[in-house]
Parts: structure tokens; C-alpha cells; sequence
């Protein structure tokens, strides 16, 4: 008869130690918020943002050169300040004709911050006289947790698109209305559709596998 394995003392699975565990996500863009913990919250892990736990999170300068430089500094401060194992995220729109830009400045491609409409606009003027196959672009999504302990865990998911010639669609964020995935832009998926093949549930998948490991 085979005998059953012991547990290792103090060894905690995924499904228990999520029970007891909270972590930070750390970001102030309500529309991220929403779709992050909308990916998030099914993992069995509860999920604080810095209003429930009334915190005032300070804002984070993105000095980094990479996505996920971008993203260890947002959540290597949420956690320095919350004392909770932390989650951010960076992420941005690549284009190839563009030789990777706007990158990690995609949220201030035309000088102000969060400003879609005219991100989108300078985005297609730029890219006028591109052809069609010319015209591929990824979303890239660089996800990182820190914890109290300073060990960090950074993944990155990605998704493959072309850039539109227009805006098209009501939903979503961002470049969502002129990326193209197949017949449809962001823009015109559902919540689900679009977190069923997004770069950002590509990375968030990384980091659940990666956060098993780790617990």
C-alpha cells in the first residue's frame, strides 16, 4: 500500500494560503483596476486596492526603460508602504512600422498623460502612409508582485494585433478602438472576450503559475 506523503511543516498550498493572504494592487487608473482585478479576483486571492485598505499610495515615477522596470517600481512602492505583498502592472502599445513606439510611453504619446483621443490620433497620423500588412503592433503587459520578504516575481504576456485606420468600437481603453485582433478591434470585444486573449491575462496567467510556485 502506498504510503500517503506528509505534509511539510509550515508548508501552505495556493487554495489555503489564499484564504489568509491579501494583496495590494497597485494602480490608480480605474479602468486597469477593473479589468485587473476582474482577472485577478477568480485566482482565489483577495484582492485590496489602496481605497479599501485608505491609503494613499504616492505616485510612482516611471523612470524605468522597460515595462518591467516600470512595474517593479510601482509595486516595490506599494508594498514599502502598505507592508502587503503588492501587485502592478506596466503596459503599453509596440508597433512595428514604428520601431517598437510608443512603448512605454504609450499613455503620453502626444504629450499628455491619459489622453486616448489624442494618443489615437497622432498614433494614425504617424502611421498614414503604412500599409496594411506594415501595420502589425503588440499590447505588451509586464506584471509584478513584490512582498515584505524583497522577493519579487515579473512576468510578461503579450498580444498580437494590426493597427487600425480608424477608431472603431465603444468599449475598452487606451488604443483598444485601433487594435485589431482578427475581424474586431478591442473596442468592440466584451470584458470577457477581450480578458480571454489580452496581454494583460497572459501575464496575469504567468504570475498565478509563478505565485503557485512561490507559495
Amino acid at each position: 500500500m502506498k504510503k500517503r506523503k506528509k505534509k511539510r511543516r509550515g508548508a501552505v498550498s495556493l487554495g489555503e494560503k489564499a484564504k489568509t493572504m491579501e494583496f495590494l494592487l497597485a494602480t490608480q487608473n480605474k479602468n486597469k483596476k477593473e479589468e485587473l482585478s476582474r482577472i485577478l479576483q477568480p485566482l482565489g486571492i483577495q484582492i485590496k486596492t489602496a481605497a479599501d485598505l485608505n491609503l494613499d499610495l504616492s505616485d510612482v515615477a516611471e523612470t524605468g526603460e522597460t515595462f518591467e522596470e516600470n512595474a517593479y517600481l510601482k509595486a516595490a512602492s506599494g508594498c514599502r508602504e502598505s507592508g502587503l505583498a503588492t501587485i502592478a502592472d506596466d503596459s503599453g502599445l509596440c508597433v512595428d512600422a514604428l520601431c517598437g513606439r510608443p512603448g512605454i510611453y504609450s499613455a503620453r504619446f502626444a504629450g499628455e498623460h491619459g489622453n486616448d483621443a489624442k494618443n489615437i490620433s497622432k498614433l494614425l497620423h504617424e502611421l498614414k502612409d503604412v500599409k496594411k500588412e506594415d501595420r502589425t503592433a503588440r499590447f505588451v503587459c509586464a506584471a509584478c508582485c513584490v512582498f515584505p520578504s524583497g522577493e519579487t516575481i515579473t512576468v510578461r504576456g503579450e498580444c498580437e494585433g494590426i493597427i487600425g485606420y480608424k477608431p472603431i468600437g465603444s468599449k475598452g481603453f487606451g488604443y483598444d478602438p485601433v487594435f485589431i485582433v482578427g475581424d474586431l478591434s478591442f473596442a468592440q470585444l466584451s470584458a470577457q472576450e477581450k480578458d480571454s486573449i489580452s496581454h494583460r491575462r497572459k501575464a496575469l496567467e504567468a504570475l498565478y503559475g509563478e505565485l503557485r510556485r512561490f507559495i
